[in-house]
């Protein structure tokens, strides 16, 4: 007996945000993040364009059903991370469709992060001013 997979779940992440997505085949695209909906989640449509890029630009269009728990970062590297773990999904899907996220950069884990507080500066490379005198 082959049992199939009725979802396939992945993460993305960007700075210290962190996305677990699950995509499920459907008839209509729903999205559900945190319990609210898309437009709920991601206030300004910039946002929202971001989170659904992995499904609009390579043309694979949207009959999913997508299920997130988002937590860390800010509003936009959320958004960033969502677009990475449907990526992810889409290559777990279908490998057909890895050179098209490959090429857009949607696979890609961005490795900017805050650099760390050195002692003695004030952040990260600001020093306190220097007087000669």
């Amino acid at each position: 007996m082959a049992t199939e997979k009725k979802y396939i779940e992945t993460v993305g992440r960007r700075k210290t945000a962190i996305a677990r997505v699950r995509l499920t085949p459907a008839a209509k695209a729903h999205y559900e993040i945190n319990g609210k909906t898309l437009n709920d989640y991601f206030p300004l449509e910039s946002y929202r364009l971001a989170a659904r890029e992995a499904f609009t630009k390579p043309g694979i269009g949207e009959n999913f059903h997508v299920s997130a728990r988002i937590s860390g970062g800010g509003i936009v590297a959320q958004a960033v991370a969502f677009r990475h773990a449907i990526a992810r999904a889409l290559v777990e899907l279908e490998a057909g469709n890895r050179t098209a996220l490959k090429k857009l950069g949607f696979l890609t884990r961005d490795p900017r992060a805050k650099e760390r507080r050195k002692f003695g500066l004030k952040k990260a490379r600001k020093a306190k001013q220097w007087s000669k005198r």
